[in-house]
């Protein structure tokens, strides 16, 4: 019986790693040894990376609607908790598209805020 051999796994998974290691300087894109290394970090990275896209655009939302809010005279805390006492369930990210977009509807929500602190 004929022993077995892994060399077209090894080989698949060799292909697989430089594959993903297209476009990396220097011998990180050639070598496997050092393919492994820097294909391994940067999906760290990517990882970490899908992350933090999260956080920055709620961190832009939020940016975005203190800007429109300090135009009409109002602050990003007073107009969100005046939105809460309001009972109006709307996300930052549709707040601020709003904001951005459509000025008249935002201006309605924020007379809705102030008027629901009173």
């Amino acid at each position: 019986m004929a022993r077995t051999r892994y060399s077209p796994a090894s080989k698949k998974r060799r292909k697989r790693v430089l594959k993903k290691a297209k476009g990396f300087r220097g011998p990180r894109s050639k070598l496997i040894r050092q393919a492994y290394g820097a294909v391994d970090r940067a999906e760290a990275f990517a990882y970490t990376g899908r992350k933090q896209k999260k956080q920055q655009y709620r961190r832009l939302w939020t940016v975005r609607i203190n800007a429109a809010c300090r135009m009409r005279d109002m602050n990003y805390s007073q107009f969100i908790n005046g939105l809460k006492k309001a009972e109006i369930t709307l996300d930052r990210k549709v707040l601020a598209d709003l904001a951005v977009t459509d000025e008249a509807a935002f201006d309605q929500l924020v007379e809705k805020a102030k008027a629901a602190l009173v």
